[in-house]
C-alpha cells in the first residue's frame, strides 16, 4: 500500500515546511509515502471563490491515480481520535490494500466534483485551521498513527 498527500499551493511558512519534512521522513519508515504540492491556480485573485474551487478541483482530480481511495481533509468531515485514525489506516492496509490519497484543499475548500469522488471526509478538529497549518498537523497525526500501529512509545495515552 502507498499513501500520498496532495495539497493545494506551496507551503510558504518555513516552520510548517520543517514540520512536514520531519514527519514525512518518519512516515517513510513505515509505508511508501509521498507529499505533493499542486501549483496554485494562476490569476486566482481574479477568480470567484467558486471558480477557484472548480479550478483547484480539476487539478486534484487530474493527479488521482486509478484505484486510489480519495480522502478529503475537510472541516465538515468525520472526527476521530488518534487511536481510531490509526485503526482506520491499519484496517485499510490489511483489508483491501488500496492506495490512499489524502487531500488538503485550498483556502475555500473543495469543488462539488471533488466531494463527489471522495470516499470519505476527515476533520482533524472542531476548530478551523488555515490550509497551511493543517499540513503540519496532519503530517504529525499520520506519523502518530503509524507509531500507534507499531506500538511505539511516541503516542501516550
Amino acid at each position: 500500500m502507498k499513501i500520498r498527500t496532495l495539497s493545494i499551493g506551496k507551503t510558504n511558512m518555513s516552520f510548517v515546511r520543517e514540520a512536514i519534512d520531519l514527519y514525512n521522513h518518519r512516515i517513510g519508515r513505515y509505508v511508501k509515502y509521498e507529499w505533493e504540492e499542486l501549483p496554485d491556480v494562476r490569476n486566482s485573485n481574479k477568480l470567484s471563490n467558486d471558480k477557484l474551487k472548480m479550478e483547484e478541483g480539476k487539478s486534484i482530480l487530474k493527479r488521482l491515480k486509478p484505484g486510489e481511495r480519495l480522502i478529503l481533509l475537510d472541516e465538515g468531515g468525520m472526527q476521530m481520535t488518534s487511536v481510531k485514525f490509526a485503526n482506520w489506516i491499519e484496517t485499510g492496509m490489511s483489508l483491501n490494500g488500496r492506495d490512499i490519497c489524502f487531500v488538503i484543499g485550498g483556502a475555500y475548500g473543495f469543488s462539488s466534483e471533488v466531494y463527489e469522488k471522495a470516499e470519505m471526509k476527515i476533520s482533524l478538529s472542531k476548530m478551523t485551521f488555515s490550509h497551511q497549518i493543517i499540513r503540519a498537523i496532519f503530517s504529525e497525526q499520520l506519523y502518530r498513527a503509524f507509531s500507534i500501529i507499531r506500538n511505539e512509545p511516541y503516542h501516550h495515552t
